[in-house]
């Protein structure tokens, strides 16, 4: 996985096709004016007519752009309540999304204008996947209803894990508006490859000179004079038909989309091409996860292969190939995790951790794969990333739903509630190590099952390869532990200050697996949005008591930039993503470039 606002995100339900366009324009007019493209929040004024506000935007001469809002809160002030943008004078009204974002190219500075083309190409291909989704919505559940059971509440285990997965798919992302689009694939492809379809693919295997990868992980014992260095059940090249390179070679997955001209170039570029050998044919198969990048295994679920595609998601720039530098990062925060949990006794069993130490890589980001483990023990647990949670289960309702009624007492605010104690606690303590987490709704997962007649709800972590650092507070509370510049290859992860960690435990951990789960659970109806805005702040509160609130103490710090400021940030992912380039947006990483919003957190006496 991995993030339109609050209204898109609580659509469970795929939109019928002549909605899709209007919800997808909608979320596209949000995300404009969160991040304030060519100006269209800050450039404009309000106007009212006779139907409500209308954001009125020049346009050079007595032209002017007006975009139909209404009050906000989640991320920004406004939200837009009419799928459009309206010419004055002349009055025409532009609702395909693609042509929306085209006429707003010419506002923007020259530069730039590849960007707006290219956005507006994601628009295409999102809608185009939205109107695939809304066919193919009940023929999916109704499969997976089938295959797994009518009550996803009962789930369990990692097999029907991959099932929950392909709910979430069909959700929309909280703040990238055409997340739902992956560039250059074709129905076809989608349909074969795509999370959302829960297909069964084959693993395509390239065989690779051992002297050529670099292998992280444990030492591997010899077995029958073969070495498996990152799973028991690894092929070696004899096994995917070619035995006599078993002593010089090692097997290296291939997600099938990777295996033509991508591979062939990343050979060439690595001087490999004359030393690699593709395997004629498949060996094994594997079912897509939520990151379509990452397939778990058929023959062991628990076993997840992450593997380099050639295309993008959440923006032209967020390429869905593996750096071999972010699989460094990935086991140095994974063994950072473990020496907090050793200092934390009370999180223990309560907080799970994958296995990110075993990869390998050639040097090129699309010769890597990640083999990410996951604890035993779980095969009666229904296990799901926070991102499904406002999935449409078979019966129509949100997936909160059944799980609330299996395991909370028909309660979708007590589930919530269990989630948000155990959250918050866990991440306001690693604040207080000096430790920030990049673990957004997709790399989060409830574990849930029942304990002698008792509900326990527990959270898995995954993907901690984009951490943020800050030295001084590890070197406090960890001494001689606490890991260095040196133990990374990312320099960006090490800070000085909290700020960089404020920022991206606001975006995250309060934006994406809190606040737009109390936005949805809203909309839907469930609750009253007060009520969970409430709790949201109320159990942040609480966590970071736990931290000292005196001058400087982590507690206090949460409480100033969080808490009680006017304004958080808020993630400018279509600005950093697409529209704009790095050298243009200044932002030195794509997913932590922020613009700001009102504080919804806010008691409603002190908001401004």
């Amino acid at each position: 996985m991995t993030d339109t606002t609050a209204t898109a995100f609580a659509g469970a339900v795929p939109a019928p096709d002549h909605h899709a366009e209007a919800e997808l324009a909608l979320r596209v007019l949000d995300a404009l004016l969160r991040e304030d493209v060519v100006g269209l929040r800050t450039r404009a004024r309000p106007a009212e007519r006779p139907d409500g506000t209308w954001l009125r935007l020049p346009a050079g001469g007595d032209a002017a752009l007006l975009v139909p809002v209404e009050p906000d809160g989640f991320q920004c002030a406004w939200r837009a309540r009419l799928p459009l943008l309206r010419w004055e004078p002349g009055g025409e009204e532009l609702r395909a999304p693609d042509r929306i974002v085209a006429e707003l190219a010419p506002l923007a500075d020259p530069v730039d204008r590849s960007g707006f083309d290219a956005f507006a190409d994601e628009c295409r291909q999102t809608l185009a996947t939205m109107r695939l989704h809304a066919r193919t919505g009940s023929e999916v559940t109704g499969r997976l209803a089938g295959q797994y059971g009518a009550d996803p509440a009962y789930w369990s285990g990692w097999a029907r894990s991959t099932a929950h997965d392909a709910l979430a798919a069909r959700l929309d992302h909280p703040v990238y508006p055409t997340a739902r689009g992956r560039s250059g694939l074709d129905e076809g492809q989608l349909r074969s490859y795509a999370p959302e379809f829960h297909p069964v693919l084959p693993l395509r295997w390239l065989v690779l000179p051992a002297d050529a990868l670099t292998v992280g992980g444990p030492p591997a014992p010899l077995t029958a004079g073969v070495r498996r260095p990152l799973h028991p059940s690894w092929p070696t090249p004899g096994t995917v038909g070619l035995p006599e390179l078993d002593a010089s070679h090692l097997a290296l997955p291939v997600h099938p989309l990777s295996a033509g001209a991508p591979l062939s170039a990343a050979l060439r570029d690595t001087g490999l091409a004359g030393r690699a050998v593709l395997a004629e044919q498949p060996y094994g198969t594997a079912v897509p996860t939520l990151s379509m990048r990452t397939v778990a295994m058929s023959g062991d679920p628990s076993v997840h292969l992450k593997l380099p595609l050639d295309t993008a998601t959440l923006g032209l720039r967020n390429r869905r190939t593996i750096k071999p530098g972010t699989l460094v990062d990935g086991a140095a925060g994974q063994r950072l995790l473990e020496a907090v949990l050793a200092r934390e006794p009370r999180f223990r069993d309560r907080v799970l951790l994958a296995d990110e130490t075993r990869y390998a890589h050639a040097g090129h980001e699309m010769l890597a794969v990640l083999v990410r483990g996951f604890p035993p023990g779980l095969d009666d647990s229904v296990v799901l990333p926070m991102a499904a949670l406002l999935g449409t289960a078979p019966d129509g309702r949100p997936l909160i739903d059944p799980l609330a009624d299996r395991f909370f007492d028909g309660d979708p605010t007590a589930l919530l509630d269990a989630c948000l104690t155990l959250l918050f606690d866990w991440q306001t303590t690693l604040f207080g190590y000096g430790i920030a987490l990049e673990s957004h709704q997709q790399n989060v997962s409830l574990v849930l099952d029942r304990e002698t007649g008792a509900t326990r709800l527990r959270l898995l972590f995954k993907d901690n390869d984009g951490p943020r650092l800050n030295r001084r507070r590890l070197r406090t509370r960890l001494g001689a532990d606490a890991p260095g510049p040196e133990d990374f290859d990312d320099p960006r992860i090490f800070t000085d200050d909290d700020r960089p960690l404020t920022d991206l435990f606001t975006t995250i951990t309060v934006h994406l697996c809190a606040g737009a789960y109390a936005f949805g659970l809203a909309r839907h109806g469930n609750t009253p949005p007060d009520r969970l805005l409430s709790l949201v702040r109320d159990r942040l509160a609480e966590a970071a008591e736990r931290l000292g609130t005196g001058p400087g103490e982590p507690g206090a710090v949460l409480r100033d930039h969080v808490l009680d400021a006017d304004r958080l940030p808020v993630k400018a992912m279509v600005t950093a993503g697409t529209l704009l380039s790095k050298e243009r947006s200044g932002a030195r990483d794509i997913n932590k470039h922020y613009t700001s919003g009102p504080n919804y957190l806010l008691r409603e006496h002190d908001r401004r």
